[in-house]
């Protein structure tokens, strides 16, 4: 089963910051609840993607929009949460270097970190005006139960 939500979001911080504080209330609502691994990685590739929308992908007069998609499991529980990002801008981003000295770099790290939180992610163009960037995070898989005469590690 899959479970979506959408949302349009001026093209301000302060849409930025709603997108990943109504992403959370979304999650929470879905059974996904804060401090959960998943949870957590989905709010911060949310909050990078719509802070790129917002400083790189801004038009004036025009919005972003955000789109979630849960997937579950044949046991209803989440298996992964699918991160869109659409903006009107038709610059694409591209996948970019760890900085030379990333102490000292301030701003470049949003696909970084995206990168490292997400399972794949990628961007594409539009139909209309603009460009959809998308994530995949994916719940851990549950470690194997010892199953019967196995031996564990553990005394």
């Amino acid at each position: 089963m899959c479970r979506t939500f959408k949302q349009r979001f001026s093209a301000t911080p302060r849409g930025a910051r709603l997108a990943r504080l109504l992403a959370a209330h979304q999650l929470d609502a879905w059974g996904l609840p804060r401090g959960v691994r998943l949870h957590d990685e989905v709010l911060l590739v949310v909050a990078e993607l719509a802070v790129n929308a917002v400083v790189h992908g801004r038009v004036p007069g025009r919005d972003f929009a955000v789109r979630l998609e849960l997937a579950e499991g044949s046991a209803g529980e989440p298996s992964f949460v699918r991160i869109e990002v659409c903006d009107p801008h038709p610059a694409l981003p591209a996948r970019i270097a760890v900085p030379a000295d990333p102490l000292e770099e301030t701003y470049g790290r949003g696909l970084l970190l995206v990168e490292a939180y997400a399972r794949d992610w990628g961007v594409r163009a539009r139909s209309g005006p603009g460009k959809t960037v998308w994530a995949l995070c994916t719940a851990p898989t549950p470690a194997p139960r010892p199953g019967p005469g196995s031996v564990s590690g553990r005394r």
